[in-house]
């Protein structure tokens, strides 16, 4: 396991960085490029950890998939293309491609062996198999299908009508890949907006899907076809050094290609209620994703409560609105994110335990958070727990932290992010 002592206490950052791909596009251009019928481009792919494991285990399944700089060209067969693996299928670290990848699975008429790291074992998956069960499908895992490893034999699948009990992308994902090899129409219902990369990825593949505000209904028997993506800037990522922008003085940070999917955004919406000097610059609408440039600046800051149907739109971005809300005036409340508790690790723990270590005044609720503001931060041993998006958020501490930070288990952060330290030296004055 890694660790690195971190530049602390810097002066300001001033530059330009172009943020990598968006981490749950890549996933999902993979996925729909080896499902659908022909040779699909993919640009600006996201080489990290989580979405290597996703092409890992499409290649298990048969799939040609070759990288070059910075792309990938996919050769799909269809849902039939697919093939029964000889291996188990290693998700690594990452829940998107296990969830989705159950979804696709169930309607193959093949078995399959599912298992993931130490913190993927820990993940709740009835919230998947369930309703994939209900469908028809046959699986089975350690405390009945609740937790990897799993197995799956793929049948023919029966449409669903299904009110998710979570508001989950991965799971509605999961029952959208089923539910395009179903017989006859499955509707999900969220119980709140998710974000809708799965949803345009069908569009851009030329299948067809309704949305009634979070009433989702798609066809099965629909056949894909190849398509070229552009992936834009993960806004996951860049909130990074949104927050890294907003707080170290005298600071300037351009940020270009950053997806601006409206349910995406809350980390934008959430900085602005707080009185950040953010401007969204040369903004496309055009493409399949919406995306454009970002320009920070230092800001004087206060505190908010971050609430309800906003939490879908910003649940990756919490760790590090927990560092900008200790740098605001005022108490900041963030509540509603009982998710938080299911992610790589349970990151209000995480979060709370870790930025304590360097004074934050900072406390855990049963659904969130509460930070109060302004809390001057000094230095100590801090760790990722192997949390991609709790160390970016630790490496950002650093910065304005009075003395040394050693941050363990950084090896983490290339699951997302594998020049995140080459980006913030960069901009480092």
């Amino acid at each position: 396991m890694a660790s690195l002592t971190l530049k602390t206490n810097i002066n300001r950052l001033v530059g330009e960085i172009t943020i990598p791909g968006d981490k749950s596009i890549s996933h999902r251009s993979v996925m729909f490029g080896s499902i659908a019928y022909g040779e699909t481009r993919v640009t600006n792919f996201l080489p990290g950890d989580d979405c290597l494991s996703t092409i890992s285990c499409f290649r298990k399944l048969g799939v040609t998939i070759e990288e070059s700089d910075n792309g990938l060209r996919i050769i799909g067969k269809g849902f039939e293309g697919l093939t029964e693996p000889d291996e188990v299928l290693d998700v690594g670290n990452s829940g998107t491609t296990i969830r989705l990848l159950m979804g696709i699975l169930a309607g193959i008429p093949y078995f399959s062996s599912l298992v993931g790291d130490e913190s993927i074992g820990k993940r709740p998956m009835t919230r998947v198999t369930i309703p994939l069960t209900n469908m028809g499908a046959k699986i089975d895992g350690r405390k009945n299908g609740a937790f990897t490893p799993l197995s799956i034999r793929g049948t023919r699948l029966s449409p669903i009508n299904y009110q998710l009990p979570v508001a989950s992308a991965q799971v509605k994902s999961a029952l959208l890949l089923a539910g395009l090899q179903a017989d006859g129409e499955s509707t999900i219902i969220e119980p709140a907006e998710t974000r809708d990369h799965t949803e345009r990825m069908i569009r851009m593949f030329g299948g067809e899907i309704r949305k009634d505000n979070q009433m989702i209904t798609v066809k099965g028997g629909q056949k894909l076809k190849a398509a070229t993506i552009h992936v834009p800037g993960d806004i996951s990522s860049a909130a990074f050094f949104l927050v890294a922008g907003a707080i170290i003085p005298e600071s300037e940070v351009i940020l270009k290609n950053v997806g601006l999917n409206p349910t995406r955004t809350g980390i934008i919406e959430v900085m602005k209620q707080m009185g950040a000097d953010l401007q969204i610059v040369q903004k496309d609408d055009n493409s399949f994703e919406p995306f454009g440039d970002l320009i920070i600046k230092t800001s004087e800051l206060k505190g908010t409560v971050v609430e309800g149907d906003l939490i879908p739109k910003l649940i990756d971005e919490i760790p590090i609105i927990a560092l900008l809300a200790t740098q605001a005036e005022g108490k900041t409340i963030i509540r509603d994110a009982e998710e938080l508790k299911v992610k790589e690790t349970n990151r209000i723990d995480s979060v709370v335990h870790e930025l304590r270590k360097l004074g934050a005044r900072i406390e855990a609720t049963e659904d969130g958070m509460i930070i109060y503001g302004k809390s001057r931060l000094h230095g100590g041993t801090v760790s990722s727990q192997g949390d991609h998006r709790i160390g970016m958020m630790l490496a950002i501490a650093a910065l304005l932290s009075d003395g040394e930070i050693c941050l363990e288990k950084t090896e983490a952060i290339s699951v997302s992010y594998p020049n995140f330290f080459t980006h913030l030296n960069s901009l480092i004055r």
